[in-house]
């Protein structure tokens, strides 16, 4: 029997190494040499294809043979024979079928929404419910343990139009946060300064660092202590000036409540891989919203396919007002999966206006850089 046209009729999941330009220290973590992320590929019988990406991290949110296995095993029975129309159904069988796993939902998800929109020409974003903003100011994040090449990257990123920037803090001692600050905010006066501590923060000693942080002028502290450590980032929230972000104390729309509940932090973070897929991501925007919190768009370490699901979200919430960060594609992977360069103009992200999410993948790239890949037909 020939499947209808519309279902999924076919997938691949590719495991890749994509190489990186530059080592880069975290709070949690270093990062360097390689990223590893897993690629879905589904194929309907009426020959469109749709593109996802779960992009995880060991230290955050899983490893990528993790995510490969919950795709090519667990959610494969669901994904295989499925009507991207019926997007909430499936997605709902997927939470049914496998817990956690929210970079594995989010690849599944991406994929079946490019899918329903080039079967719809429609954009993803119009399937999230429609456009409130067509660019997106980009940051890009200073992580190089070695402070010159970072000031190389500024330079760079300022000729492009760059104007905002997130300094990766708590990786080695307080004073060479500080010095870092210090030349910035010097070179830089109208330069948006964020910092982000990825956790690295004993919450003893915070609250004391973190005031001198805020003789700098930056705009957000990001997630200062553990994700765990709700109580103590309550607590810095209340007694400092600069706004705090959330960003491993709010993985979903389940975590959002609590925060709000408990006024963990003055913002979010929102990442489709966290939430488990650009709608789950919506959702923490909007619980975000009702509570007077503005939202942030935040990525992991991906590739041009997991920017563009981003991009579509960001664009259809009006409560991620303070840009995004997926730069990752142009500055700091060798080499990009997509086709064409994923789009930033001006030091703004510009959201595809094209059927799905609106660029080709190069397979060719794909192929080279794949550890594994796994096929499976309906």
């Amino acid at each position: 029997m020939t499947a209808p046209r519309d279902t999924v009729s076919r997938m691949t999941v590719h495991h890749l190494s994509l190489p990186v330009n530059r080592p880069r220290d975290h709070g949690s973590g270093t990062v360097a040499g390689a990223v590893e992320i897993v690629l879905l590929r589904l194929d309907t019988a009426g020959g469109l294809v749709g593109w996802g990406e779960a992009s995880p991290w060991a230290v955050f949110t899983g490893t990528a043979e993790a995510a490969a296995a919950a795709l090519d095993r667990y959610l494969r029975p669901l994904i295989l024979g499925a009507d991207p129309r019926n997007l909430a159904g499936v997605m709902a069988g997927a939470d049914r079928t496998l817990v956690g796993h929210p970079e594995a939902k989010a690849a599944m998800e991406t994929a079946l929404l490019d899918l329903l929109g080039r079967m719809s020409g429609l954009p993803v974003y119009a399937l999230l419910g429609g456009r409130c903003r067509e660019t997106i100011p980009l940051s890009v994040s200073l992580a190089d343990p070695d402070f010159a090449a970072d000031l190389d990257l500024l330079a760079r990123i300022r000729a492009e139009g760059v104007g905002i920037i997130k300094l990766k803090t708590g990786t080695k001692d307080h004073r060479f946060d500080l010095d870092r600050l210090e030349r910035l905010r010097a070179d830089h006066e109208d330069l948006d300064i964020r910092v982000d501590y990825n956790q690295g923060m004993a919450a003893h000693e915070a609250l004391r660092r973190l005031r001198d942080v805020e003789a700098f002028r930056v705009s957000f502290i990001e997630q200062p202590v553990q994700g765990r450590e709700r109580e103590a980032m309550a607590a810095l929230t209340a007694a400092l000036n600069t706004p705090i972000l959330a960003d491993e104390s709010v993985f979903d729309p389940e975590d959002a409540v609590r925060a709000v509940r408990d006024r963990v932090a003055n913002l979010f973070s929102v990442k489709i891989m966290k939430s488990g897929g650009p709608r789950r991501g919506l959702a923490v925007a909007a619980i975000g919203a009702a509570a007077g919190i503005a939202c942030y768009g935040g990525d992991m370490f991906e590739s041009g396919i997991a920017h563009l699901a981003g991009s579509h979200m960001i664009a259809a919430a009006p409560n991620i007002s303070l840009g995004c960060e997926f730069y990752q594609a142009r500055w700091y992977l060798a080499q990009d999966v997509l086709a064409k360069p994923f789009p930033i103009d001006d030091g703004k992200v510009i959201v595809p206006e094209t059927p799905g999410l609106g660029i080709e993948v190069d397979e060719a790239v794909v192929r080279a850089h794949a550890l594994t890949s796994r096929d499976h037909c309906a």
